[in-house]
């Protein structure tokens, strides 16, 4: 067969009819085992988490005080608008990969690689972030019960004297990644048992907290300006997203057509309600000038004289922060899988394990690699990382969903979004303007990442894809 011309290639798409069909070798296939509610915990697992325990309280102290609940309020509105968009493709494409798979599909594989491609990097980053909160967490523990450990193992390079790498962080990534070489079904098993306990541990924040509000600690509102609450909402929009990794798993549920995009819904909802409540009452419960930074609920609690609540948190904060790792673990591992099954990164890593049937070996090269982070990247640098790549995809998802109604509107939709194209393009438009909020160094450290990217791509992605190797089944669209 003749090779596309160079700019065929890199414009030719994924046919969505054929798309559901088999693809690849039987050990790289993966099995359908997850129902409605697991899929609404992991979604749930991965917003849940470092929001609220520790990002809630970065940005409180530095970046917004009491307005950090805008903060959150103006990344879940660009968030909803978004997860409309993820929950109409979920239920037309059923399969491994979110963001890069729709984009491969809609806007051709060049789109798709580099979504792909942001994404390997951005849920890598988050898994560390989220480690480094947990770590947080587990210090102020040990502090409170009068037991200490050496201050090498404490933190990364720079983030205190004597720190030399955040150890508990680079065991919390490694243990993320055996847990899910076992199998997605006795993972998500797991995983659903800790999100129950996780939630249970944020109503019972907002039950106790409520009656130690004051509200003199609500003014100054806004004492950082309008702007620090649009640029707390830049660095907390990771923690609104889960979903979006959670949607990687289409291809492991039972009914992803009628489950997923329910499942988004769902868990961006029961999210947004939990940290809109969590909010007033951490901002109510002490000034935002003395909330703790890395453990801001149990420094809080701790000031009004409720140590054993504080302590619970801590403990729930451990525990309940450790299902965002899995989430976007599994996310991070699910799109790789699917770009190596492509072809577009080596087919080795799109090897699954031949009774788990789930990919063991990428698995544990993003929990080396995010333990790296974890261990030696102070958290405001790694959160910051996070944010441009999913942004970026957020903005193709919403673009796609207009493209895709408008190119095949008879194509059967399980949801389709509301208000179109007004939805997505509020997706766009938000999350780009959130964009702008973020740091030069974030840019410069994802153009590097992106030029890297394009070597890989005209290097050998488009010489190996599966659609460059193979005639593609006959196509149906305009």
């Amino acid at each position: 067969m003749e090779r596309p011309r160079m700019g065929q290639g890199v414009l030719r798409r994924k046919p969505i009819e054929h798309i559901d069909e088999a693809e690849g070798a039987p050990s790289e296939q993966l099995t359908r085992t997850l129902g409605l509610w697991q899929l609404t915990a992991i979604g749930v697992g991965g917003i849940i988490g470092a929001g609220i325990f520790t990002l809630a309280g970065t940005v409180a102290n530095g970046v917004a005080g009491p307005a950090v609940l805008v903060s959150f309020l103006i990344a879940g509105v660009a968030s909803a608008a978004a997860a409309f968009s993820y929950a109409e493709f979920a239920g037309l494409i059923p399969k491994a990969g979110s963001a890069y798979t729709y984009g491969y599909a809609v806007l051709g594989e060049l789109v798709g690689w580099f979504i792909g491609w942001d994404l390997l990097l951005e849920y890598t980053a988050i898994v560390a972030v989220v480690a480094i909160g947990i770590s947080g967490y587990f210090n102020f523990l040990l502090e409170d019960i009068g037991a200490s450990l050496p201050t090498w193992m404490l933190g990364a390079p720079g983030t205190g004297e004597g720190h030399r790498v955040d150890l508990i962080a680079v065991v919390l990534c490694l243990f993320t990644a055996y847990l899910l070489t076992l199998g997605i079904k006795n993972a998500a098993r797991f995983e659903t048992v800790v999100v129950v306990l996780k939630v249970l541990v944020v109503l019972l924040v907002i039950g106790v907290g409520f009656f130690h509000i004051d509200t003199a600690n609500y003014t100054p509102f806004f004492p950082y300006g309008v702007g620090g609450a649009f640029t707390g909402a830049a660095t907390v929009f990771f923690a609104v997203f889960g979903y979006d990794a959670m949607s990687t798993a289409a291809e492991e549920s039972k009914d992803a057509q009628r489950h997923m995009p329910k499942a988004i819904i769902y868990s961006l909802a029961i999210a947004m309600v939990l940290y809109v409540l969590a909010c007033l009452v951490l901002t109510g419960m002490q000034n935002y000038t003395e909330i703790d930074p890395e453990s801001g609920f149990s420094s809080a609690f701790k000031a009004v004289g409720l140590d054993a609540v504080a302590d619970i948190i801590a403990v729930g904060a451990i525990i309940g922060i450790l299902t965002v790792m899995f989430t976007f673990m599994l996310g991070v591992t699910r799109v790789w899988f699917s770009m190596s099954r492509d072809g577009l990164l080596p087919h080795w890593f799109a090897k699954t394990h031949p009774t788990r049937h789930v990919p063991t070996r990428v698995t544990w090269i993003v929990g080396v690699a995010s333990a790296v982070i974890a261990g030696f990247v102070p958290i405001g640098e790694a959160a910051e990382l996070t944010n441009i790549g999913i942004l970026l995809a957020f903005v193709v998802v919403c673009a796609a969903v207009i493209v895709l109604r408008y190119r095949r509107p008879d194509l059967p939709r399980e949801f389709r979004a509301p208000f179109m194209p007004v939805t997505p393009a509020i997706g766009v438009v938000a999350s780009i303007w959130l964009i702008t909020y973020l740091q030069v160094e974030t840019w410069f450290r994802f153009a590097l990442w992106f030029l890297i990217g394009l070597v890989i791509y005209f290097g050998y992605s488009y010489h190996h894809s599966r659609l460059a190797q193979e005639p593609p089944p006959e196509r149906v669209e305009r």
